[in-house]
């Protein structure tokens, strides 16, 4: 990492072989390790650890307290809301070491996706585009684009809109009170009607 106009904080460390993006910012308490790759323009909260095989697009927030583990793909523009936590292994004991590629369950998490805070995601699936998942859920299956989910375990509760403003269809069309932005439902998904 050489980039000058990355601030990492004297207490965070970024091991060599991490990529960091153009204006990045790496709080308090933080590791980055050899491998892991962050984009452009991102906030890592204090006492976030970013794993080696762990891929972070541009734009992304992640709130304190956040393990970015191997297999996990945050895309651009996802927020991570404070002590959110993601797994990569689905049957971890102490005893047996499991902790690699060939046991990892890959999670991705697409564009503009926010996580709320003190929510599980269970490795293996993915967050659709925008999905909006409430805090203190447990996500353990995929979650369309644009799906609003919450509880334990998470299930579908509504629509968010891009600008994160629940939405409300109405004969399969729903306009953002918030920001007009227009979509449709069909056959089960949303779609951003441009």
């Amino acid at each position: 990492m050489s980039k000058s106009n990355v601030k990492v904080h004297e207490t965070a460390w970024v091991d060599e072989g991490a990529t960091i993006g153009d204006g990045t910012a790496i709080w308090h308490f933080c590791h980055v390790m050899s491998g892991a790759r962050i984009g452009q323009n991102c906030k890592i909260g204090q006492n976030v650890v970013v794993h080696p095989t762990a891929v972070i697009g541009n734009g992304v927030k992640i709130q304190n307290n956040v393990s970015v583990y191997d297999a996990v793909t945050l895309e651009d523009e996802v927020f991570c809301g404070p002590s959110c936590v993601f797994t990569n292994i689905i049957n971890p004991r102490s005893a047996i070491n499991r902790n690699s590629d060939k046991f990892f369950r890959r999670t991705l998490v697409k564009k503009g996706a926010t996580i709320g805070a003190n929510a599980t995601i269970v490795c293996g699936v993915t967050l659709g585009r925008y999905a909006f998942v409430g805090a203190g859920a447990v996500v353990t299956r995929d979650v369309p684009d644009y799906t609003l989910v919450y509880g334990n375990p998470a299930r579908a509760m509504g629509w968010a809109c891009e600008c994160g403003e629940r939405i409300e269809f109405s004969a399969s069309r729903a306009t953002c009170a918030a920001c007009q932005r227009k979509y449709s439902y069909d056959n089960g998904l949303v779609s951003n009607v441009l």
